[in-house]
């Protein structure tokens, strides 16, 4: 299965009936693809929507229909549209119950950097610090390294995004929940064993008594 495939999958099992989602740009928005039949998620994007389906069939693209990060999306049956002074009142009013984000570190604490790298081009800061401040609940889907490099971290080097830790990062070799103790390696890749996980983070990781694989 394909790294960012697993992520979304392995995501979407954490979505309950119900939900008030909101997905961020890349690996997150993949997640809507794979909502079990007869759950229903109402897929936020802070742009102004409430109600994303699956991203589009290749030449079924609408480009009046977009999500914050200018990808084309669906709209489901019922859903609505607003201004982004709507969608941030839902945002910051805490209204989300999830909102699954990508990220460039997590330290040790729980604490994502996930908006700049400095040096680099960025347009903005966008919504991901209102959205990790206002969510109930905040997941990170990421890879597990960059070019090799850990992007579990002792501490953050790159700008913190919120001072508020995440409650699950989901990487494709590991699930991961910041605890008061420190990180709890929850779930691993069948593919990869404790001791090469180990190696591939730089955090300190605390494995469960009840560790299991991924999608098991």
């Amino acid at each position: 299965m394909d790294a960012k495939e697993l992520i979304a999958r392995r995501i979407a099992a954490e979505l309950r009936d119900g939900d008030l989602v909101n997905l961020g740009i890349g690996i997150p928005t993949l997640v809507s693809n794979y909502i079990p039949a007869g759950v229903r998620i109402f897929f936020q994007s802070e742009n102004g929507i409430i109600g994303m389906g699956p991203v589009p069939e290749k030449g079924m693209e609408n480009r009046d229909l977009t999500n914050a990060g200018g990808q084309c999306i669906t709209a489901l049956p019922g859903s609505a549209t607003f201004d982004s002074a709507m969608s941030f009142s839902i945002i910051r009013g805490g209204h989300l119950d999830i909102t699954v984000l990508g990220g460039l570190q997590v330290d040790e604490r729980g604490i994502l950097a996930n908006w700049m790298v400095p040096g680099k081009m960025v347009p903005g800061m966008g919504g991901a610090m209102d959205l990790v401040t206002g969510a109930k609940r905040v997941i990170v889907a990421m890879t597990h390294t960059s070019k090799g490099n850990p992007k579990i971290v002792r501490e953050c080097s790159l700008p913190i995004t919120s001072n508020r830790p995440v409650d699950l990062i989901v990487t494709e070799i590991a699930v991961i929940q910041p605890t008061k103790a420190g990180l709890l390696l929850r779930e691993k890749s069948r593919e990869v064993t404790v001791e090469e996980i180990m190696k591939l983070t730089e955090a300190r990781l605390i494995v469960s008594d009840s560790l299991k694989e991924i999608l098991d």
